[in-house]
């Protein structure tokens, strides 16, 4: 049922990957409560993705951008506040990866230029993304800003690998930033710690299903899903 919360509000959503990314069922939860939005991911991942598939659901334009490069995130924040008309009222950064779990390296044998790029893409990015935003002004007074995390930041999750310090480096980045933000532009920053949820990344960690059976039993209502998941999410981009 939609209470149309983000009706007249704009945004940019990062990560949507397939119809199982929380980034995906977030796209079409904010389109059903009223909010409007540019959807981006790396050109790489453009190839693998039916990105257009949500598109054309959700009335967006799809704008391909490197979350590394400044370059790629000027663009893609000046491009948005052009198409949607106005400034950004929210925006949600869902983007994680680790080379050296795909690769199947122990976190005690890391590659450590594998690990660097993790650290760009999983964490740094988000720095990035928000001192873009910062520095542009495009952000609306009272604005959102969420980025998708884990537990892993604080508890041990050994095959988690670097992911987990990947994560926790994306949390101090809230904090700080959040700061920042908050006291010169009144934007709210805010990561979400969501449950082991089947993605096509989170499938990719080893022993994922024994994380997802920990947690269902550990947790009192069991795990989130993604689309509990989404749901949170409009309640701070509202």
């Amino acid at each position: 049922m939609s209470h149309q919360l983000l009706k007249g509000k704009r945004g940019i959503i990062f990560g949507e990957l397939d119809q199982n990314s929380i980034a995906w069922i977030t796209a079409e939860r904010v389109h059903e409560e009223g909010g409007t939005f540019v959807l981006t991911n790396a050109p790489i991942a453009m190839r693998m993705v039916a990105i257009d598939e949500l598109a054309k659901k959700t009335v967006a334009k799809v704008i391909p951008a490197d979350a590394t490069s400044i370059e790629d995130l000027q663009n893609l924040v000046d491009q948005s506040v052009e198409i949607l008309g106005g400034k950004l009222d929210f925006v949600l950064h869902s983007i994680g990866m680790s080379v050296n779990v795909r690769k199947g390296r122990a976190y005690t044998d890391q590659k450590y230029d594998w690990t660097q790029k993790g650290t760009d893409v999983s964490a740094m990015s988000f720095h990035k993304v928000m001192q873009t935003l910062y520095k542009s002004d495009a952000m609306n007074e009272w604005g959102s800003i969420v980025a998708l995390s884990y537990m892993a930041a604080q508890r041990v999750f050994p095959d988690y690998n670097d992911m987990a310090d990947n994560k926790a480096y994306l949390e101090s980045i809230a904090r700080s930033f959040g700061y920042f933000f908050g006291r010169d532009k009144n934007v709210r920053v805010n990561t979400i710690s969501q449950s082991p949820t089947p993605t096509t990344a989170g499938k990719g960690v080893k022993g994922f299903d024994g994380f997802i059976a920990y947690a269902e039993k550990m947790s009192p209502l069991g795990n989130a899903t993604a689309l509990d998941c989404a749901n949170y999410t409009i309640t701070l981009f509202s």
